[in-house]
Formats: C-alpha cells, structure tokens, sequence
C-alpha cells in the first residue's frame, strides 16, 4: 500500500484558485514541546516563510489557536501535534500542516518501536500491542519500558544475545542514549534516567549493531506536489566533542514510496530500508486511528550485531520538522518550479565551530545558539549523480 495518500482522493493545488480568500500559514510553538532553541526557531521561521509561497498563502507569523479566522490555514507547528491540539487549531487532515498527529502522546516517540516486556508491563493510556504484531518484521529486536523494573529485566532478555542500547524516547541527533555490556553498566544507567522519566516517557533497550549506516526513508506532500526519498545520514561532532547528527543526503523522486521502490539500481539492503518503512508506517495507521502526516522520516539502522550478522530495522520516525527538512523544501521549490523533473538528490547539513558549509551551500543559520555555541545549518542541491 502506499505510504500516504490524499484523504479524500482529490488533487490539492498549490496555488488558490481564482476567487478564493487567499489562505494563510502560521508558526505554532506548543509550549512544553520542545524543540525551541534559537538555531530550531529560526530554521523552523525559514521553512514557515518558503512553505508559504509555495502553498501560494500569505506568512503570517505566529500562531493563535483561539483566534477566529475565515482564510484557509496552514500550520507549521515545532513538534507532532496531539490529536486534542490538532481539533482545538482547526487541523483536520495532512493538507492543514506541515508535519503530523497522533492519538496519544506516547505515539509520536520511538517508544511505540517495540513491544513491552509482558502484556501486564506498566503502559500508557492507549498503548496498543497490536502495532508490534503488524511491525514485527521492520524493527529491530528490543523492548521499551515504563518502569524501572521492566526496564531490568527487558534490559537483560536483549543482554542474553549481545550489547544494549539504552535511548532516551525523547532524544534527539544522537543524544540520550547508551550501550551497556553487562547487568551492572545497565542498572547504571537506568538509574541514571530515574524511575520518574522512565515512567513519564519510557526508555527503549534494543540490540546494539556495530557501526550501523542510518538509512533515512521519508516523505513529503505540500498541496499536490508529492516526493518520497532515501539517503543516508552522516554524523559531525558537537562543541563539546560528542557524536551527533551532521546532515542527510537524500534522492527524492516525484510521487509515493512505490515510485521510489521501483527506482532502478536501488541497492538490495535500501531497498530493504524503503520495504521496513512503509511497513511501519502501514503498521501505526492500521493501529492508531486518527493518525496523519504530511511530513514522515523513519530512520533505519542497517550494521553487523555482536555476532557478525547482517541486520535492518526501522529505530525511530519523526512527523514534524527534522534534520533533514531543509533538503526536503529546497527540493520541493525545485520540482514545483519544474513540472518536467522527476529526481533529484539535496543534502541538509549541521556543522559546529568554526567548520565550513560546503561550497554552494543555502546557509540559513549561522551563529551562536546558547543551547549548542555555534552552529551553521545549510541546504545543498547535490550533482546529478548517485553514489548509491
């Protein structure tokens, strides 16, 4: 099945048509969501701006849900959206947002990757084991848990078969997580959560592969442009010398993840990655309904485990703005401006300190963030040919 398609069957322009109230688009921070550093807020106002012309609207700044408006709207909000935010703002489907809602928080976190560690672990509200039933073959082997107890004792079923990584559900670019070798390091490290954070959130203990490639399979629909792609992510260090993310280089072809799938010369394991993605994502709509996106990027790890076996599996998925959302609107100007083209390969980058951008690049951040010191973000249209 396709990974999304239009809700009512219906082409969506770009442009209003002739007669209409022209539409408008918004900046919404939800408060307590995250994702408001100054480097985030100002990426996030870049993409607002360019979505906004595409879509043909007028940028309108931040956004009040409370405020009455007869314009068709267009929100670009900083995290997914709760499905009780998504009623309060008038967002009822993927043409009013550029990112994604969920029934229940937990949903959007990669907390809903794995299965619990016994049907009578401790769970959210909402929480649906069906979900890892209809994944099982995408992800990776693991548990998430939401309590420390659970935690010990999924921790040592995955150290029976080799190393585990401990991940925070709520971090982000690599950060919040660990690998533990033995009860003891584990134990460490789950206290170091804390049993509050565990049960707010989870936390999520899979198998550790060594030196994984991170394969991203995303898309992306902005009225009736759609692009699906793939790429590969890249890690930079940070100020203060931690491994974190640096930037994605993507193929982006006009149309859904089945125009991808029979791209030609694909290698076998993206192929792999593509097949584990789309069945992810068909696994969370037919689980959790009231579920949509218009923006979906699903990481997925592909490296040797501890035994020397070749392994694949979906991590994570993001449905809001990600790391490689600059990639994404540089490419979506580039095909909406060329109806002919139907392929095209576009980086997003992040680089700290005194690092350069590569030549060419969009730079639309450069400077000292409080959160991270200085960091540069850029987009860049890549040449025509693809190393994959």
């Amino acid at each position: 099945m396709p990974v999304l398609e239009f809700e009512d069957g219906l082409a969506h322009p770009l442009i209003p048509a002739p007669g209409t109230a022209p539409g408008e688009t918004w900046l919404w921070h939800v408060a307590g969501r995250g994702y408001d550093s100054a480097h985030e807020r100002a990426a996030r106002t870049d993409f607002a701006q360019r979505l906004a012309a595409l879509k043909g609207f007028r940028f309108a700044g931040d956004f009040d849900p409370q405020r009455p408006s007869t314009a068709p709207q267009y929100v670009v909000p900083n995290d997914t959206l709760s499905a009780s935010d998504a009623h309060t703002a008038g967002i009822r489907g993927p043409h009013d947002l550029f990112g994604g809602v969920v029934p229940h928080p937990f949903v959007a976190t990669k907390a809903i990757t794995h299965p619990l560690l016994e049907p009578g672990a401790a769970q959210p509200e909402g929480w649906l084991a069906d979900f890892h039933a209809h994944a099982a073959d995408a992800v990776l082997h693991g548990y998430t848990a939401f309590s420390l107890a659970d935690a010990r004792g999924a921790g040592r079923l995955v150290l029976a078969r080799g190393p585990v990584r401990v991940k925070a559900v709520r971090g982000t670019a690599g950060r919040g997580q660990s690998v533990a070798t033995d009860p003891d390091s584990l134990d460490c490290q789950l206290e170091a959560l804390g049993d509050p954070a565990i049960a707010a959130d989870g936390v999520v203990l899979e198998e550790n592969l060594r030196h994984p490639d991170t394969v991203s399979v995303g898309q992306v629909i902005v009225g009736s442009l759609v692009l699906s792609y793939y790429g590969h992510q890249r890690l930079t260090y940070d100020n203060q010398g931690e491994a974190v993310y640096g930037g994605s280089q993507l193929t982006l072809v006009r149309g859904g993840l089945d125009v991808l799938m029979a791209e030609p010369f694909m290698p076998d394991a993206l192929r792999l990655a593509v097949a584990q993605a789309r069945s992810y994502h068909a696994a969370v709509e037919r689980s959790y309904p009231g579920f949509f996106a218009s923006r979906i990027n699903y990481d997925v790890a592909q490296g040797m485990d501890v035994h020397g076996q070749w392994r694949s599996g979906v991590l994570e998925q993001s449905w809001r703005l990600g790391g490689a959302t600059s990639a994404e609107v540089a490419a979506l100007e580039r095909f909406h401006a060329d109806p002919t083209l139907q392929r095209l390969r576009a980086a997003s980058g992040e680089c700290y300190g005194s690092e350069d951008p590569p030549e060419g690049a969009d730079v639309y951040y450069r400077d000292v963030d409080p959160s991270v010191g200085l960091i540069t973000r850029y987009a860049l249209i890549l040449p025509d040919a693809d190393p994959a």
